[in-house]
């Protein structure tokens, strides 16, 4: 049998006792109780899910790119694969009218699948109707919700700070807005969150295997599911990449350091033969079978590419390849999906042409730099109905003045303005302190957020951010934690950091039903929007 380690206390050269590597291995969140932590969870969750599922049909029209997401996913579900759509398709849609749209040639789209499916579950369950377009993103919206509670709950160890974890993230005007439109991004954040809790579940879970004495290699079924998690999350936007690189490096960095703490001889190269190779092998490989698994709808239909490639009459877009598989023969059995994967391997490249040069001669009235998003700098107007008489529509404007209705994608300027000085203590307290906690959320951040500099010459958008913003909640929730101190420690600062933390939640939530109105179509006096665009550039 494997001898177990002693949970002993070494003493500093102050004298105080502190945990050894065993005991620090135990995860804190284990003292709580974990029906209190559901409960509070599911709770929060139903919460959002009912803000964002109220009145989810308004406005009933397409929504900024709802008409390429929303039409896309009626034709995966009905066609296999994305088809061309004749002009006028959004009204006629609008009307009930869904026969004769579709074009029979496929179109050029220049996401992955997995976000369009989701939408198309929810328009195959409720109709192509925007209801029925915008039901997955209210879904998918909470469950992020309820994995932000359990998320911050395993970080800090504490049941109350995951439920202001996850009540912050359900407070959030972007998160909030997102939930309630066809668009991608909410997925994205949301498989972006899971991988990265999957990450942190295999840190103590790996901690707590070399605490009770496993030392060789390991399977490691946490780091397995933050593959899939992961690989739907690439399969949504390419954008996930650069999270499931960081957070590669950090499981790596993470094995190396749990080694160490545990005095294994050769720390370095157990981590890299032992822990770095299987690891490898569970998360980016197990993310890249997934992902091109959730092309099957496409490889499935690839040979309609190939066809309208071979017409001459099909363009892409100007700088796009001819795929040389469009002139090869019909292969069989295995030939034909190696012919399937080298044409989507071909069309990928097309997709990043378009991404990183055909972008670049662009201009969009709300585009906005990416120095700028956590300040919200430039939110994006999805839809606005000025010039609403007195009178009309339930308009008590005063006369001479309108009413309007408006959906902004606007982030709660409390989270972000908050969330952006506890960023700043979490990189002190990361390097500082070398306190792991704060290195997630530093890096979770930055990850999400700092490739998009690399790529401001062309128009991107202040809700990209949304991918962010778990991670700035999580900065949020330990600068919160600190401010509160230690639960089994009474004194007045606990007392006033109680104070201090509880009147910030509590400015969140009155920021949240300030805005309310204009994240969610409310008929409102002229009067009353210009009290709540504070800023010419949120115009």
């Amino acid at each position: 049998m494997t001898a177990q380690p002693t949970v002993s206390l070494s003493r500093t050269a102050a004298g105080s006792e502190v945990p050894s590597a065993a005991e620090r291995a135990q995860p804190r969140w284990r003292d709580e109780d974990p029906v209190v932590g559901w409960t509070g969870a599911l709770l929060v969750a139903g919460m959002a899910f009912f803000l964002r599922w109220w009145r989810l049909g308004t406005p009933h029209q397409f929504s900024f790119d709802e008409t390429y997401y929303a039409k896309d996913a009626w034709s995966m579900l009905n066609h296999g694969y994305v088809r061309d759509y004749v002009e006028d398709a959004d009204k006629s849609i609008l009307n009930g009218q869904l026969e004769g749209l579709w074009e029979p040639g496929p179109s050029m789209v220049v996401h992955p699948d997995v976000g369009k499916w989701l939408i198309a579950l929810g328009e195959k369950a409720f109709g192509m109707d925007p209801f029925g377009w915008r039901i997955a993103a209210a879904v998918v919206g909470a469950l992020m919700v309820l994995v932000m509670c359990r998320f911050v709950r395993r970080v800090t160890g504490s049941t109350a700070l995951g439920l202001v974890g996850g009540l912050l993230l359900s407070l959030d005007g972007l998160h909030l807005v997102l939930s309630r439109l066809a668009l991608l991004d909410i997925f994205l954040a949301f498989f972006i969150l899971c991988g990265v809790h999957c990450v942190v579940a295999d840190r103590q879970w790996f901690r707590e295997r070399l605490a009770a004495g496993a030392t060789r290699r390991l399977f490691r079924p946490w780091l397995l599911a933050g593959g899939v998690a992961f690989g739907l999350a690439v399969g949504t936007k390419w954008t996930a990449l650069f999270p499931l690189a960081a957070f590669g490096l950090m499981a790596f960095a993470w094995s190396w350091g749990a080694r160490r703490s545990f005095g294994h001889p050769r720390a370095l190269l157990r981590a890299v033969v032992l822990d770095g190779v299987p690891a490898f092998l569970h998360l980016v490989g197990i993310a890249l079978v997934v992902y091109v698994a959730t092309w099957s709808g496409w490889l499935a239909h690839a040979a309609e590419y190939e066809e309208a490639l071979s017409n001459t009459q099909y363009t892409t877009y100007e700088g796009g390849t001819q795929w040389p598989t469009a002139t090869e023969a019909d292969a069989e059995g295995a030939g034909e999906v190696v012919q399937s994967l080298r044409s989507l391997w071909y069309y990928h490249q097309d997709v990043y042409t378009f991404h990183a040069h055909f972008l670049n001669d662009s201009e969009h009235v709300y585009a906005s730099k990416p120095a700028g998003w956590l300040l919200m700098s430039r939110p994006v107007g999805v839809d606005a109905q000025l010039d609403i008489q007195p009178g009309s529509q339930g308009c008590d404007a005063p006369e001479g003045s309108t009413c309007l209705r408006q959906v902004l994608l606007l982030g709660n300027p409390l989270i972000w303005w908050g969330g952006a000085l506890a960023l700043l203590f979490a990189v002190v307290r990361w390097v500082g302190a070398r306190d792991w906690r704060f290195g997630v959320a530093v890096v979770g951040t930055g990850s999400t957020w700092l490739p998009w500099l690399m790529y401001d010459d062309r128009p991107i958008f202040i809700f990209y951010a949304v991918a962010c913003l778990p991670f700035v909640v999580l900065a949020l929730a330990l600068a919160l934690g600190s401010i509160v101190g230690r639960s089994d420690v009474p004194s007045p600062r606990r007392t006033a950091g109680v104070v201090v933390a509880g009147s910030y939640v509590v400015l969140v939530l009155l920021a949240f039903a300030w805005f309310w109105p204009i994240w969610t179509d409310q008929l409102i006096t002229n009067s009353e929007w210009l009290d709540r665009v504070w800023f010419t550039r949120w115009i």
